[in-house]
């Protein structure tokens, strides 16, 4: 039996998966202390519930996803009206150092699903699959090779195992992030930067003097809504191009331009709380809706393989980012945080990586440097460099391309 299910209840579904997820968390001491994200927790249980309903009384639910993709885009547009330039300045050499810390990482990403695959006698191209094109490409990066691999070399199920990386990789990614970051900073006995401490303090004290109200709720939805529109049309115009960007990046940069030209005008200042909770709003509610609608009985056939693949991969990142992001980005707290969103957008995408983060920094404090270098990495530079990076290893003889 086939539910199909409307805009309205899709929504509602969601905040019900976050409703589940927080209860779930509230009473699961392990899940609460390695600051898993309510979403990935909501999420992964709904999808277990539909595919109990699907094994056992055949029943399947159909979403309506139109409002997913918006809800993305919002969260993206947020962290545009968040952007401060004048932090960019002070954050620029960081971010410069974990460009070069990705750049790495892609490289050994792929190489581990090289080797994997070859080791179980597959081709090597699904090695790649199973590496940066869907753990860091994300399903959009995925889609576009598997159907490339599919039509240059006829692999079988190649679409099916780029989208099953992709969607694990989107769980996984939200899974070791806080348990991660949350062991290092608890090994080392780290604590944030006093100037965080006074920035967040300075930030909680304007909250308060100007509240979220109905006048900023409504300014702030009309800039969103403004980027969102912008940014659909400028991706458009530029589809055809040499060189284009994805429609969430043309979002942010308007956002950015709106949050840099307040200087114009008292009418263009950004109230921040409320650009924060429609940010989080969004985000939670992207999250829930990607991971509730997993129909986790179609990946089963490829089980066996895609076990193999992520679970090396997962190692990987894990020892990746606690012995090299956190390191090489300073040993210290902000390094703990980036190393914590690193294993999001590693193995998931950048909302995922920002959920990391916000679980972790609501438990032991503020990093807005964190908050500045990741989701800059993860929605400007990290498609830039993977892009190199595969092109690089399919010029290896083995490839054939």
């Amino acid at each position: 039996m086939n539910l199909d299910l409307d805009p309205i209840w899709t929504l509602a579904i969601a905040i019900l998966v976050l409703y589940l997820g927080t209860f779930v968390i509230s009473r699961v001491g392990f899940l609460r202390n390695n600051n898993i994200p309510v979403p990935v927790v909501g999420g992964v249980l709904f999808a277990l519930l539909t595919s109990i309903l699907y094994a056992q009384y055949d029943i399947r639910l159909h979403f309506d996803m139109s409002m997913k993709d918006p809800m993305m885009l919002m969260f993206f547009t947020t962290i545009g009206l968040s952007a401060d330039l004048r932090m960019l300045k002070q954050g620029g050499p960081q971010l410069l150092i974990f460009a070069l810390v990705c750049l790495l990482y892609l490289i050994i990403q792929d190489g581990l699903g090289l080797l994997t695959a070859i080791s179980m006698d597959l081709h090597p191209l699904v090695g790649l699959l199973g590496g940066s094109i869907t753990l860091s490409g994300g399903h959009g990066t995925g889609a576009a090779y598997a159907q490339k691999f599919a039509d240059v070399q006829n692999i079988a199920g190649v679409m099916e195992l780029a989208l099953a990386c992709a969607t694990f990789g989107l769980i996984i990614g939200g899974i070791i992030g806080g348990p991660v970051a949350g062991r290092l900073i608890r090994k080392r006995a780290l604590q944030p930067d006093e100037n965080n401490i006074e920035q967040n303090e300075v930030q909680q004290t304007q909250q308060q003097e100007s509240p979220i109200s109905t006048d900023t709720l409504l300014q702030t939805l009309f800039y969103v809504l403004l980027c969102l529109i912008g940014g659909r049309a400028l991706a458009a115009s530029m589809a055809g191009a040499a060189f284009t960007l994805p429609g969430f990046v043309w979002c942010l940069f308007i956002g950015v331009a709106i949050r840099n030209s307040d200087f114009l005008g008292p009418f263009l200042k950004v109230h921040r709380a409320t650009v924060d909770t429609i940010g989080s709003l969004s985000l939670s509610i992207f999250l829930a809706m990607a991971l509730m609608s997993l129909r986790l009985w179609e990946l089963l056939d490829l089980a066996g393989p895609l076990l193999v693949l992520l679970s090396v991969q997962t190692l990987g990142m894990v020892l990746f980012a606690s012995f090299i992001t956190f390191r090489i980005m300073g040993s210290h707290y902000d390094a703990a945080i980036v190393a914590g969103g690193h294993c999001g957008f590693g193995l998931g995408a950048t909302p995922t990586a920002v959920a990391n983060m916000k679980a972790l920094t609501l438990r032991y404090g503020a990093s807005p440097q964190a908050f500045l270098v990741v989701p800059l990495m993860g929605a400007f530079f990290i498609d830039f460099l993977n892009a190199l990076v595969i092109q690089a290893y399919l010029a290896l003889p083995l490839f054939g391309f």
